[in-house]
């Protein structure tokens, strides 16, 4: 009897090896990876650079720079392939510093960088610090020839156009000298155009563009959006051949922003195909501009399409609701995120503490606060800051020691709330210890905020001629509010004088026109009953057609924000609401009566 034979299946482990790990720079399951690596290690293939640098750009996915580095020193001869691998994975990790460093290491060794390797390193420069950077590279591309590869000056063109207005000249002159040009050359040299507000030259180019993408119309679609040419960016939106969701959003918000939500709703309502991006502009917006049934029935409706939230979306929406006093939808997405376990960064345990400090329920914000397992210096800054403004000064002054307990390095933010702290408790000498610690123990320069801070905390304390001459010490041009502080700490001491010497500094400066000041200027007057300069600072006033405008008052009822102001009629139940006023009054006035008579 016969047996039939079979094919052998016998594979090596290393080629068994080398397909599993084909992929793995795809991977971003962290446990997955570490287990190829000990195999990697156990079959003694941990010198080879082929799979090195697989690991290595799979470790960088997993945000694992350690492991990634680790696996790098292992390699017993890295070559440039191995060298770009590393740059890049640090420029992904936001780690630029450490990449030119692997640079350094490389040329030492006797490695020259190539074609790949300076794209790499051009991503890592961005910001008006980097244009210097980005220039010694530019000369190290033209020094090698990498000019004439389109990928190169492409990516030149993007890190000139990152550097600002201080960039782009120098990114305009590698778009004109390029011998061929693709679509991203275009759309790079359009896209930093649009970004330093340029929007004129950009809509030029794009008009000479040979081809154009959806990123092309994008593009330009979003610098009309953001100078606020809602028009123009209409008729361009009406005139691109195909739109994509980016398009659609961008036009949204555009609306949003302009306060103009009908628009905004029509569009969003004709959208094709939504993701999180434009529910968050919609109910964002919504909730900024106080439309609260709006923003909670369509954040509702979000719920029910089942769009799951992240990071962005739950902060976007609180911070909205932060803006307008909007406590039920911020509690809203509080109970959604508990409801669906919702993992909360830090930054989305900030946003709530700020949301519910704001909205007024400062023993939630607190809560929030002491059950964070993590916290960075915003935390400490969120609940120090609104402590302070609610008037509780001594205890944010606690927690300012505790942070610094905790090894937290406070910054310019954090003395803003520690100064206001002080401000409200009315501890004179512990704010001016505070604001000379703050350059003498931890190198921040006094800013505006901060000398208003002081300017605030001196006045009220009647040192109001430490208060000008701080004013007067000041590196920086005193802006409005530092003069209507000072002047509303001389109305609350009746220093009429003083006011008159502030009133002198004020003539030389522009802020002088703010109607704010001279409100306050004409009201110190009449307490001190000198009526001629009462008219003549009123006369000033109309002649010069300013007007303090009216402060106003908002409550939130049954998921709605109704704002009032002085004889304000725009609310639609104003004759009732009068009427009730009206009736309230001879109510008063008749108690009063009968208690008097009695």
């Amino acid at each position: 009897m016969s047996v039939p034979i079979r094919n052998p299946t016998w594979v090596s482990r290393r080629r068994l090896l080398e397909q599993k790990i084909s992929d793995l720079h795809r991977c971003s399951s962290l446990v997955q990876l570490k287990q190829v690596h000990a195999q990697v290690f156990k079959a003694n293939l941990h010198r080879e650079s082929f799979l090195g640098q697989k690991l290595i750009a799979a470790f960088s996915l997993c945000r694992q720079m350690t492991l990634a580095v680790n696996v790098f020193n292992q390699i017993q001869d890295p070559d440039v392939l191995v060298y770009n691998t590393l740059i890049r994975a640090h420029v992904q990790n936001s780690e630029p510093l450490l990449a030119f460093s692997v640079l350094f290491q490389m040329l030492d060794r006797g490695f020259c960088a190539d074609n790949f390797t300076y794209p790499f390193l051009l991503k890592a420069c961005s910001g008006k610090a980097w244009v210097r950077v980005v220039e010694m590279i530019h000369a190290q591309v033209e020094k090698m020839g990498f000019s004439l590869d389109i990928f190169v000056p492409n990516s030149l063109i993007d890190s000139y156009s990152k550097c600002g207005l201080g960039g782009i000249g120098a990114a305009r002159k590698v778009f004109e000298v390029m011998k061929k040009r693709d679509t991203v050359s275009w759309n790079s040299i359009i896209g930093g155009l649009v970004k330093v507000g340029e929007l004129v030259e950009a809509r030029k180019l794009f008009d000479e563009m040979p081809e154009r993408d959806t990123v092309s119309w994008n593009t330009i679609l979003d610098g009309y959006v953001k100078a606020g040419e809602m028009d123009a960016a209409f008729e361009l939106f009406e005139k691109m051949p195909a739109r994509n969701v980016v398009s659609w959003s961008t036009m949204v918000l555009g609306y949003s922003k302009a306060g103009d939500m009908d628009m905004a709703r029509m569009l969003f309502d004709k959208m094709p195909i939504k993701n999180l991006v434009p529910w968050t502009i919609m109910i964002s917006g919504y909730a900024e501009k106080g439309f609260a049934k709006d923003a909670i029935n369509l954040y509702k409706q979000m719920e029910e399409a089942g769009l799951k939230l992240d990071d962005g979306t739950v902060i976007s929406i609180l911070s909205a609701c932060a803006v307008s006093g909007l406590l039920g939808l911020g509690e809203r997405v509080h109970a959604s995120i508990e409801r669906t376990r919702f993992k909360c960064s830090i930054q989305v345990s900030n946003a709530l503490i700020d949301m519910y400090a704001k909205c007024g329920n400062l023993d939630k914000a607190l809560g929030i606060f002491h059950g964070m397992a993590r916290r960075d210096v915003v935390s400490w800054n969120a609940i120090i800051q609104r402590l302070a403004m609610h008037g509780y000064g001594e205890k944010a002054l606690q927690l300012f020691s505790r942070m610094k307990g905790e090894g937290f390095v406070p910054d310019k933010v954090t003395f803003v709330g520690v100064l206001c702290a002080c401000t409200h408790a009315g501890f004179i000498d512990e704010g001016l210890r505070y604001f000379h610690a703050m350059e003498g123990d931890y190198g921040i320069p006094p800013e505006v905020e901060h000398y208003g801070c002081m300017v605030d905390l001196l006045g009220r304390g009647g040192r109001l001629k430490e208060a000008l001459q701080l004013v007067h010490s000041m590196p920086l041009e005193p802006n409005a509010i530092i003069w209507g502080t000072l002047l509303g700490a001389c109305r609350m001491h009746n220093a009429t004088g003083l006011a008159e010497e502030v009133l002198d500094c004020l003539v030389k400066s522009p802020e002088l026109s703010d109607s704010g000041n001279l409100a306050t200027l004409s009201n110190i007057y009449a307490a001190a009953g000198d009526w001629g300069n009462v008219a003549n600072i009123r006369l000033r006033m109309k002649s010069t057609s300013i007007q303090k405008p009216s402060g106003a008052s908002s409550i939130e009822v049954d998921d709605e924000i109704h704002e009032f102001k002085v004889f304000d009629r725009s609310h639609p139940k104003s004759e009732r609401i009068y009427k009730t006023i009206d009736g309230l009054g001879q109510h008063a006035q008749h108690i009063n009566k009968l208690t008097t008579s009695g």
